[in-house]
């Protein structure tokens, strides 16, 4: 009976870890940002990390938020100064077109989303609003590179209407 209980704890074992070997491979991230902004009003402070696969869509991911200054355009209008908790990903986007300031004058960039960056829409929160998102579907840019090399310093993560900033910023990629 012994000898049973053996071999199908090892048949168990093998087709547990053939189907971790057989898994779809994921990409992981991670960042700190201190301060994004260029808007016109309001500057955000981000982190966070999570898993990505551009192949399948699949994104899970979230961190903590904080408007540092109050937001008075797009998506995160009317946050204010010292609101925010969280945040969570609602969805991995291909790319996105961006701007860090808005200027009419600056050129529309583009981000895509691959192995050194990750383009997603997030929810965020603030609290009082408990699970309710305070703010739906903000567009995101996490990256290992620079966003916008014609601009001094790193530009590595963006939140639409916010503008760009710096952050310590890890990617993990594995592959099949």
């Amino acid at each position: 009976m012994k000898f049973l209980g053996l071999i199908t704890g090892l048949v168990l074992a093998f087709l547990v870890g053939s189907t971790a070997i057989a898994a779809p491979a994921r990409n992981a991230f991670g960042f700190n940002s201190g301060l994004i902004s260029g808007f016109p009003t309001g500057s955000v402070r981000l982190t966070g990390g999570g898993a990505y696969d551009p192949a399948t869509s699949f994104i899970h991911a979230s961190g903590s938020f904080d408007c540092v200054t109050t937001v008075s355009q797009g998506q995160l209008t009317n946050c204010l100064a010292g609101e925010g908790v969280k945040w969570d990903a609602d969805s991995l986007q291909g790319s996105v077109g961006f701007k860090c300031t808005g200027a009419a004058a600056e050129a529309l960039k583009t981000a895509t989303t691959n192995d050194q960056t990750v383009v997603l829409k997030a929810n965020f929160y603030r609290a009082g609003d408990g699970e309710e998102e305070s703010f739906h579907a903000v567009d995101m840019i996490v990256s290992e590179t620079d966003l916008d090399p014609g601009r001094d310093g790193m530009q590595n993560v963006w939140i639409r209407a916010v503008g760009c900033g710096s952050a310590l910023v890890h990617f993990n990629n594995s592959t099949p």
